[in-house]
């Protein structure tokens, strides 16, 4: 089993994913693709500089660290990540839902998937690169 799959069991495990039935999207999947996607935003590196630079980076240090997350709301998510023309607006599109729903889901998938990531509360020793990197990478296994 790769990282890929660990930090996905752990986070669906940890918010009660029930995966597909019924036609429902696949967040896991969906957030973590999108966000090892360097493209998007500069990936996951990118997202979070742009969210501590929104405003947000109390919550996302919370993330990394080993203390409990601190929690997101989509309409903040939204205010910084650009909502229909940017990574919500992707998101959703991919998921075939509204922004907003995007937003809500991805406040509460972010913060898992980056505490996944940082288990030691501390960021790879290069920094934001590495993580996407990593979520890249094995993307690509």
């Amino acid at each position: 089993m790769g990282l890929l799959d660990q930090v996905l069991g752990a986070a669906t495990q940890a918010l009660g994913n029930p995966g597909q039935p019924g036609g429902q999207p696949d967040w896991a999947a969906l957030v973590t693709g999108l966000l090892a996607n360097g493209s998007v935003q500069g990936g996951l590196a990118g997202v979070l500089q742009q969210l501590q630079a929104g405003g947000l980076g109390e919550q996302v240090q919370s993330w990394i660290s080993t203390g409990a997350n601190l929690p997101v709301s989509g309409g903040q998510l939204d205010g910084v990540l650009g909502g229909a023309g940017g990574l919500l607006g992707q998101l959703a599109q991919q998921a075939g839902v509204s922004p907003a729903e995007a937003g809500e889901q991805l406040s509460q998938w972010l913060p898992q998937i980056v505490d996944r990531l940082t288990p030691n509360g501390q960021l790879p020793a290069g920094g934001l690169g590495d993580i996407a990197g990593m979520l890249g990478g094995l993307l690509n296994r």
